[in-house]
């Protein structure tokens, strides 16, 4: 249970450092990421640049249902600076790496971060904020999220062009620092927060999954497939359109930026509306998404596809992640997002897979490796159309 209480005002100073951190904490992993697939191909790895997105994906995975218990038991803030920690000695390590075996093992260390903070940083705003303001809540967080996520990939090979590979790990080591000192000053909203012990790392199966989130891990898994496609190929892509390797951010920048414009405002409008409806027009808008930027032959073309794709995972993201918490008890809403959450790592970890394996490193495969994603956006739907019914409004329902 939290602590802190949920009937006065809606965003507190912890709110906010809350945004500020997640801004850095996304900025510091993100920036490196258009650079990896040519830094993995400089070893001689090219033929492995799926395996760049899905290995950080399988120990994210893997480590959520530990850090879904630790986060109901030992609490939210040292269980996101454990995360924030991983990122900080990951980014410094990547210089040493000189082989593509210890290159792609380092990729599985880092993605202990992300197994680790988004899950506690869910769950300390469903502690503080109300469930008739979770949606427009998680959608300011995905906000101050995603202009790290947009601010990094754009800054990230910039620094690496005018400065080097090396410096660019160092500063993006450097960020998630200054994410840590932020949670540092932070106040832990779990009540009576245990001292941890090894026994919180014993994960018995009645703990990995929490079964009253599982209508919104099946559509987060079937619709960030096809983020785990963009994640692999847009460097790829970015300069089959024409950029130049300096700009094969562009994509990332421009997409995040782009759901910006709608994160709050969808987060609101599932709050009004229900989460469900508000799904149903997120998997529409992906699905035409893909097939404009999967059939791009011109810049113009690729950048509205980009804008596309940022709509509807701005709308998607605050919503799936509001349903989860509304559908999960208090007392296990750690193990409830972290079950969200692994269906989230699976959904990019297959898609990164399957369209490194169809593209195969050669440019004409690259418009049906886009375009893989679209049966599991059309099953998302089809299951949010019949499979589950609207749910009642949290704003109506208080």
């Amino acid at each position: 249970m939290s602590v802190l209480p949920t009937t006065t005002r809606v965003y507190t100073w912890q709110f906010w450092l809350l945004c500020f951190s997640s801004t850095l904490f996304f900025a510091s992993f993100n920036m490196i990421i258009p650079e990896l697939p040519g830094y993995l191909e400089a070893m001689g790895g090219g033929q492995y640049k799926g395996l760049i997105i899905a290995l950080f994906t399988v120990t994210a995975g893997v480590s959520r249902p530990f850090s879904g218990k630790l986060t109901d038991q030992w609490g939210r803030i040292p269980v996101m600076i454990f995360g924030v920690v991983v990122c900080v000695v990951a980014s410094l390590l990547y210089p040493f790496t000189t082989t593509v075996l210890a290159f792609l093992g380092l990729r599985l260390l880092h993605g202990f971060s992300t197994g680790f903070k988004p899950t506690a940083t869910s769950a300390f705003v469903g502690d503080v904020v109300p469930a008739n303001r979770r949606g427009e809540a998680l959608g300011f967080l995905g906000m101050f999220g995603t202009m790290g996520m947009g601010i990094g990939p754009f800054i990230g090979p910039t620094i690496a062009a005018n400065w080097g590979t090396t410096t660019m790990f160092v500063i993006s080591s450097g960020v998630a620092g200054l994410s840590v000192l932020i949670l540092l000053g932070m106040k832990e909203t779990l009540k009576d927060p245990m001292p941890f012990h090894r026994g919180m790392l014993r994960i018995k199966r009645r703990e990995i999954i929490a079964p009253e989130a599982w209508p919104a891990a099946i559509v987060m898994a079937n619709s960030v497939f096809a983020f785990g496609v963009l994640l692999t190929l847009a460097p790829d892509f970015s300069m089959h359109v024409g950029l130049p390797p300096e700009q094969k951010g562009l994509f990332f920048s421009v997409f995040t930026f782009s759901s910006l414009i709608i994160r709050f405002l969808a987060g609101r409008a599932s709050d009004k509306w229900g989460r469900v409806l508000v799904l149903r027009a997120g998997m529409i808008i992906l699905l035409v998404a893909l097939v404009v930027l999967g059939t791009a032959t011109s810049l113009p073309q690729f950048v509205v596809g980009s804008v596309l794709i940022g709509f509807a995972v701005g709308s998607n993201s605050p919503t799936l992640f509001a349903w989860t918490i509304d559908l999960t008890p208090e007392h296990i809403r750690g193990r409830g997002i972290a079950t969200m959450y692994i269906m989230l790592e699976a959904g990019i970890g297959l898609g990164a897979v399957v369209s490194g394996f169809i593209f195969a490193n050669q440019a004409e495969n690259l418009m049906w490796a886009l375009l893989s994603p679209i049966p599991f956006v059309l099953f998302a739907l089809g299951y949010l159309i019949w499979g589950v019914k609207p749910d009642v409004p949290p704003g109506k329902a208080a």
